[in-house]
């Protein structure tokens, strides 16, 4: 149960409310915001700030600009979305903490909205510099963080502000915690886990974690061809991972041990060259041949894993099924989509490629959940906690 003070718990009105988002939008070459989901996430909150009769100042990241100032990374043309959504004025001066900054601030009324410009903009951000979150701290009376998507990085903005004001979470949040928490804590059974993507090493320490709760985990994906070399098959040219070999032994004797039933792709789509035009067959795990590179899962596989999905009560799902980029690709992970889409189960999505496979296939509706932070929510469900949540003031039980 979430125990961090949130914005509902305190009374705001008068205050400096530092508010750490994550506007970290997807721009065109011509600066032009191409997605505004993230700014129409963040809504709730600011609407509240603005209900309770706080002075808002924002502050985000945006690209990556490597400590200094790039008209490229600028935050004005989020100033500018943030300005037509809210149907109210927002202040933009184009710098953090300057003397012009500190005196707009200072004359801000009840209800006023400054957006301070990219934070990644000094490099005391991404170092974790005490003086650069000395300096955020000093514009404001209390610091909200309701950027899940950056809570597992040690950032100024994050775990360093907290340490000179009084903190509390946003709505955004709290959401994002209370959803993983009906996956981690006496979810509705049987719990199914669907993992995928490319790599192993980024999800070792969840994958250990899940083992706890899950009842079957399911591994498609590059991935899953790491776990069948470790079960002794040959996976042609295959993206395989041979320093995680051992550690794909390690999960499935684990996974033993914790009577849970891990389901390996049992046929595959593969080509000899890996391009989105690529000539490709379906072939079941056993006829590999040493020229040829899984690329999605068969239809054997999806018929399988989809009765997995009708069964379960509470399904997560991190990771594409194969090269969903590709639209001859697709088929598994837009199929394995679907089929998560319609169940009736609680579902979990871990932000990332799963997200954008869900708004590709116009399935997002249908998810119960889907996390606005792909590496927070690993990190999270890794059990424990993330740095930028764990340094929030607890909630003060009266």
């Amino acid at each position: 149960m979430l125990n961090k003070q949130t914005i509902k718990d305190l009374d705001l009105k008068g205050k400096r409310v530092l508010l750490r988002v994550d506007f970290n939008v997807p721009l065109n070459e011509k600066g032009n915001i191409t997605s505004d989901k993230r700014i129409v996430e963040e809504l709730p909150t600011i609407n509240l700030l603005i209900e309770k009769g706080a002075k808002i100042i924002i502050c985000s990241h945006l690209g990556r600009p490597e400590g200094r100032e790039d008209p490229k990374y600028t935050l004005k043309p989020v100033a500018e979305r943030l300005k037509k959504l809210l149907k109210r004025p927002v202040l933009f001066n184009g710098k953090i903490a300057d003397i012009e900054t500190k005196k707009l601030i200072k004359n801000m009324e009840e209800g006023d909205i400054f957006l301070l410009e990219n934070l990644r903009f000094d490099k005391g951000e991404e170092e974790n510099s005490k003086a650069f979150a000395k300096k955020l701290a000093s514009l404001a009376d209390i610091f909200c963080d309701d950027a899940f998507g950056v809570m597992h990085r040690a950032h100024a903005s994050t775990v360093g502000v907290p340490e000179f004001l009084p903190s509390c979470i946003g709505l955004l949040v709290e959401k994002e915690i209370n959803a993983f928490d009906k996956l981690t804590t006496k979810p509705k059974k049987p719990v199914l886990a669907i993992l995928g993507g490319a790599k192993i090493k980024d999800k070792i320490n969840m994958i250990n974690n899940i083992i706890n709760f899950a009842d079957k985990i399911i591994i498609g994906g590059a991935m899953a061809y790491t776990f069948l070399t470790a079960l002794g098959y040959n996976v042609g040219k295959s993206n395989i991972e041979e320093d995680k070999i051992a550690i794909a032994k390690m999960i499935f004797d684990i996974a033993e041990e914790k009577n849970v039933k891990i389901l390996l792709p049992i046929d595959h789509v593969v080509a000899q060259e890996f391009t989105f035009m690529a000539d490709s067959i379906v072939i079941p795990t056993r006829a590999f041949k040493n020229g040829d590179i899984g690329m999605d899962i068969g239809p054997r596989t999806i018929k399988q894993f989809k009765t997995e999905i009708n069964k379960a009560k509470t399904i997560f799902w991190n990771g594409p099924m194969g090269v969903f980029e590709f639209e001859k690709f697709e088929n598994g992970t837009k199929e394995i989509a679907k089929a998560v889409a319609s169940s009736k189960a609680i579902t979990i999505v871990g932000g990332g490629d799963s997200a954008a496979a869900l708004n590709k296939f116009n399935l997002e509706k249908s998810i119960t959940h889907i996390s606005t932070g792909g590496g927070a929510s690993l990190k999270y469900l890794e059990g424990n906690g993330l740095v930028g949540l764990n340094v929030i003031s607890d909630k003060i039980e009266v």
